[in-house]
């Protein structure tokens, strides 16, 4: 399984550096001077491999530049370009409060009371907070906010995540 470490935003300057979103805990590592980057352009599915030149925060963000783009139009055509790595090269979480995404997606949900919510199809990131995106038995989507007093316990080694949801938050619309 892959998972999202960065996503580029847009280009930077006229040299062709990219202003990169952050998406891992370990941004000095992943864009270090000499990685090998995997990237996905958008609306393709074949990879491409890119080389870190350097790379540097600047203003609270990351600044990559990559071997071979060098202009602003080089760097402009990889707005978009999501960089992955497999889901088996990324080391469990000692903290037992702290989950990957790909650690929660698929697992079932259910309230404190045993009743089925649905699978967890994805994780959203949201200014305001994580978001569980849950596909209900009926196929609808269930946006559940991902906070210890809504979410209270999570069994990954059990496949179950336990919700204990306000009134209204699972009813249809």
């Amino acid at each position: 399984m892959e998972l999202v470490i960065g996503r580029v935003a847009k280009s930077h300057g006229i040299r062709g550096e990219i202003v990169v979103e952050v998406r891992t805990d370990s941004p000095e590592l992943r864009f270090a001077d000499g990685a090998v980057l995997t990237g996905r352009r958008p609306r393709e599915k074949n990879t491409q491999t890119y080389t870190v030149a350097a790379s540097r925060n600047h203003s609270g963000r990351l600044l990559v530049r990559l071997q071979g783009v060098n202009d602003r139009t080089a760097a402009d055509e990889l707005r978009g370009t999501l960089f992955l790595i497999d889901s088996a090269d990324v080391e469990p979480s000692d903290d037992p409060d702290e989950f990957y995404d790909h650690e929660l997606e698929g697992l079932a949900v259910r309230t404190v009371g045993g009743e089925d919510v649905g699978t967890i199809a994805e994780v959203l990131h949201a200014p305001g907070g994580e978001l569980l995106s849950v596909k209900a038995p009926d196929g609808r989507e269930i946006l559940i906010p991902f906070v210890t007093a809504i979410v209270p316990d999570i069994d990954v080694a059990g496949g179950v995540v336990t919700v204990d949801p306000p009134d209204g938050l699972l009813d249809p619309e």
